[in-house]
């Protein structure tokens, strides 16, 4: 059977558990340093804690170490793999080459979507380099995707939740080259989401003032089936800085569909064991989101992009009807509450947001109501009843077991088996006294027996086997319902198969005889790793340099040509503009080039 996992994001221990009761097959979460979000690092005991309370339900933890370091680093992060390793981490996410070069114990690394990974030249060489799993460029297509798969036999992981980087991963030096802070050392300061003019060779304003580089937010609900026959294995939800209302509810929406997914094919099952017994109905449009997209999967759209706001939208839920004093009319199917937060397009395009005092059905009150108009549509981007249903949900995840309690010559055994098989005996004595009433003391058995509380299994059956009724007191049978859970556990833990493997240096060759600072090396481990593979030149990285005018910062298969109208290859009739084009903002302006061969954009840095 061929495992499928569903991978939720941990922006720390108690969203990490969060994840793992909502669904999770694995978690990813970032090691005290040196992974891509600066702001989500976590302790070596906390990702300790979460990878025990994983590995009783069979799931995963990986640890992000997915920047790129300095030399005077890389000792310190050979000891965070080694203790990693240690406190039981599953694997390491990685971008910089040169961990390759170190002296680590046997856990399997995972080539980050920072390591650029679009061909499948690149994800077969990193698979002969050793590594256990690709996680694909965001950018791919179900073609793209099937060719790689036909060409590798690696694991290939694949984003299908949340925020896009406009950037192709690990290529985006925009932050840094404006002095914000290097997207490749953990800390990009996101750009992209600035607001931007679209100028033309004379100097024409084309667009003023849009969010000309911001995306729509991924959601590939409608397409695991597909992915699933195309090869992924592990299906990604971006999330690392988000809260964990958006880690339950997002979690809990893909565990269904995934769900949904293999019951309808033969050979898969999901890699995590346990049943969700869940409180709500996940929605994803009620949690953080910029309107949806399913970006490239299909091939290229005019519906990936966010030029109006790169803020959370949320759900539209209707049209203005009309507006008063205090409070305006709304022509809805959704109901809005007290305490709801809404936001709405303004005559001059800009996101205005209002919070409800009082909702009678169609009749919203609100603090102001002088920029609404009759007409505007009207999206709720905070959910009050639904947050408040999600901090207190009950949703909890059990392991299905049954029992078989029989009569020994000093008492009684008992005999526990869970939904993997895993299966404890032991012996309870006691001095045996007869019941007085045998079909009651059969029953109090069966009733306390059965009882889960706050273990993580949940009885199905309890099969008694008594050659006598025997009378037990609630606080005995309580007693042996939490050894019993106790010893269960310990076994399921004892049990876990980790998987390890050991890297060994290989020296096949890189796809590529030269790379420019585009291959993001910055330290001597990397240099040695790219030169054993057959690489020549090597400029350093972005980060080790200070001048920047004429450099590519961003690659993007975001097209703002397309956009508009414009291109060539796509518009039948397409807008005529005086080319090149440029982005300015109120201090930096950005030639853009396009690559119309192999459909990319690049945005070049130019000095004033």
């Amino acid at each position: 059977m061929k495992k499928i996992e569903l991978l939720a994001p941990a922006k720390n221990l108690e969203s990490g558990i969060a994840a793992i009761n909502y669904g999770a097959d694995a978690v990813y979460i970032g090691a005290p340093k040196f992974g891509a979000r600066v702001a989500a690092g976590n302790s070596l005991n906390d990702i300790k804690h979460l990878c025990d309370y994983a590995h009783k339900f069979n799931a995963n933890v990986y640890v992000t170490l997915n920047t790129i370091f300095q030399d005077d680093e890389l000792s310190e992060v050979q000891t965070t793999i080694t203790q990693l390793y240690e406190n039981s981490a599953d694997a390491i996410i990685v971008q910089d080459m040169g961990i390759l070069e170190m002296n680590l114990p046997p856990i399997p690394l995972f080539a980050s979507t920072q390591t650029n990974n679009y061909t499948w030249q690149k994800v077969k060489f990193l698979e002969d380099v050793g590594l256990q799993r690709v996680i694909l460029a965001r950018e791919l297509s179900l073609k793209q995707i099937q060719e790689i798969k036909s060409k590798t036999n690696i694991d290939l992981e694949f984003f299908v939740h949340g925020v896009l980087c406009v950037s192709l991963s690990g290529q985006c030096y925009f932050s840094h080259a404006i002095d914000k802070g290097s997207a490749n050392r953990g800390a990009c300061a996101q750009p992209c989401r600035s607001y931007y003019s679209l100028k033309d060779s004379t100097n024409k304003t084309l667009i003023k003032n849009k969010h000309l580089l911001s995306l729509k937010d991924l959601n590939l609900t409608n397409h695991i089936a597909e992915l699933i026959d195309s090869g992924i294995t592990s299906f990604k939800i971006e999330g690392r800085l988000k809260d964990i209302s958006y880690v339950k509810n997002v979690t809990a929406h893909y565990r269904k569909y995934i769900d949904l997914a293999l019951e309808n094919k033969t050979g898969f099952q999901k890699q995590s064991s346990g049943k969700i017994y869940s409180d709500f109905a996940p929605d994803p449009e009620k949690t953080f989101n910029r309107g949806y997209t399913n970006y490239f999967l299909k091939g290229r759209s005019k519906e990936i992009a966010s030029f109006d706001s790169p803020k959370s939208t949320g759900k539209e839920i209707g049209k203005i009807k009309s507006v008063f004093e205090d409070y305006f009319t709304i022509e809805s199917k959704h109901e809005l509450s007290n305490g709801d937060g809404i936001c709405f397009f303004d005559e001059s395009g800009i996101l205005q947001g209002l919070n409800i005092n009082k909702a009678e059905k169609i009749k919203i009150f609100t603090k102001n109501t002088s920029n609404l108009k009759p007409g505007f549509v009207i999206y709720r981007n905070h959910d009050h009843a639904f947050n408040k249903l999600l901090s207190n949900s009950k949703t909890v995840r059990k392991i299905p077991v049954k029992l078989e309690i029989g009569e020994t010559e000093d008492g009684i055994s008992i005999k526990a088996i869970d939904s993997d098989n895993t299966q404890i005996d032991w012996n309870y004595k006691k001095t045996k006294e007869i019941a007085k009433n045998a079909e009651l003391a059969l029953n109090n058995i069966k009733k306390q027996l059965s009882k889960s509380g706050d273990s993580i299994f949940l009885v199905e059956d309890v099969d008694i086997r008594l050659n006598t009724p025997l009378f037990f007191p609630v606080s005995e049978l309580n007693e042996i319902r939490r050894r019993t859970f106790e010893l269960l556990e310990k076994e399921r833990v004892k049990n876990y198969q980790r998987e390890e493997y050991q890297i060994v240096k290989t020296s096949h060759d890189y796809p590529e005889k030269n790379l420019n600072y585009k291959g993001n090396v910055l330290n001597q481990n990397a240099i040695c790793f790219y030169k054993r593979h057959g690489v020549e030149q090597i400029e350093s990285a972005l980060e080790t340099q200070t001048e920047f005018d004429s450099k590519e910062i961003m690659t993007t298969r975001h097209c703002i040509k397309y956009q508009i109208g414009a291109c060539e290859k796509h518009s039948k009739n397409p807008e005529k503009i005086q080319e090149p084009l440029y982005l300015e903002d109120n201090n930096r302006k950005y030639l853009l080039e396009f690559d119309c061969d192999n459909c990319m954009m690049k945005v070049i840095l130019k000095k004033p």
